[in-house]
């Protein structure tokens, strides 16, 4: 699967860029830990992901599902 640099983003740089983790650590801390899931599917943190992707992730015990409408690698 080959993807463009300019509409992809690695999940764990995406999840901090969107504020949804303090830092780009705990961002791939979770990923690692099973806490995210991109299309149903456990990811690893270096994951491409585009715009329309649903992102489920897990903090404590509350469970956010988000669809991504932009990608980006700028916080």
């Amino acid at each position: 699967m080959t993807f463009d640099t300019e509409n992809a983003c690695r999940i764990d740089k995406w999840l901090w860029a969107s504020r949804l983790f303090r830092t780009r650590t705990l961002a791939a801390t979770a990923v690692r830990g099973g806490k995210v899931r991109v299309n149903s599917h456990s990811v690893k943190p270096a994951r491409m992901i585009r715009a329309g992707d649903q992102i489920v992730l897990w903090r404590g015990s509350q469970q956010m599902t988000v669809t991504g409408i932009a990608v980006t690698a700028r916080r």
